[in-house]
């Protein structure tokens, strides 16, 4: 006897509901209520700040251990998902377009992507800040580890796994399965990569969105993860390791007030 599809769907919503809770919809969550909190404060929003990759530990050993073993574990979603969408005959890499079948093409497409969002997104980031929209961020920890910059650099390609392969590649794949529109899975994950990002303001939630819609869109034509993980990868990295030259030539937008 075949498995209905009625029953399927309700597995696959299961699963779903599973990954996200160990994982980014977990984060919305937290990031909703954090958004609560700033927003409910006498404080303005531009007079607060939040942190990304802070250091832990006045000891050194302690905080690298903290610095790589909190994105090392942030990672096992990923696999799990991959793991999930693996077929006989078929890996999961495969179904994602998480592989190296062409890495130059991918590279290329990612660059562009950078160029399209990440250039824009500091401006967005800017522009909130200047409209009181927009918490500071500081994304260095002590910068006088040898190690601050390999680590960062580990954090930005985390957070490119992370959200493409979760929100873009497997949550396009399950919920196509179900049976959903390519639209409407598109902007539905472009609001959940958005709240995600609410900690830091209204700003980022509607600059996440829009990278959500473009990326979604670059997905569904190219059906590869791998050139949205690249480019992902490379505005993080561009973000935590340029933040304090960014501090230092544009104080009074970057810099949190003290």
């Amino acid at each position: 006897m075949l498995p209905s599809p009625i029953g399927d769907n309700r597995r696959r919503w299961w699963e779903i509901a599973i990954v996200l809770g160990l994982s980014l919809g977990a984060s919305a969550v937290y990031s909703l209520i954090s958004f609560i909190n700033i927003s409910t404060k006498d404080v303005p929003l531009s007079d607060q700040s939040t942190g990304l990759n802070q250091s832990e530990s006045t000891r050194q050993w302690l905080d690298f251990s903290y610095q790589f073993l909190g994105p090392f574990f942030q990672l096992m979603p990923v696999a799990l998902v991959v793991y999930l969408l693996w077929q006989p005959g078929r890996t999961g890499f495969a179904r994602l377009g998480l592989d190296l079948r062409s890495p130059w093409r991918d590279l290329g497409r990612g660059a562009v992507l950078f160029l399209v969002i990440g250039i824009p997104g500091i401006g967005v980031y800017a522009l909130g800040r200047a409209l009181g929209a927009t918490v500071a961020v500081s994304t260095f920890p002590d910068p006088s580890y040898w190690w601050t910059i390999p680590i960062l650099v580990f954090s930005a390609i985390r957070a490119g796994l992370q959200e493409e392969v979760i929100v873009v590649g497997y949550l396009f794949t399950r919920l196509r399965e179900i049976g959903w529109g390519w639209w409407t899975i598109i902007l539905s994950t472009s609001v959940l990569r958005g709240s995600y990002h609410l900690y830091q303001g209204v700003g980022p939630f509607f600059g996440n969105v829009a990278m959500g819609i473009v990326f979604g869109w670059c997905y569904k034509r190219w059906g590869r993860v791998m050139p949205l993980v690249i480019a992902h990868a490379i505005i993080d990295i561009v973000s935590f390791v340029g933040y304090p030259l960014a501090v230092a030539w544009w104080p009074a937008i970057f810099a949190a007030k003290s």
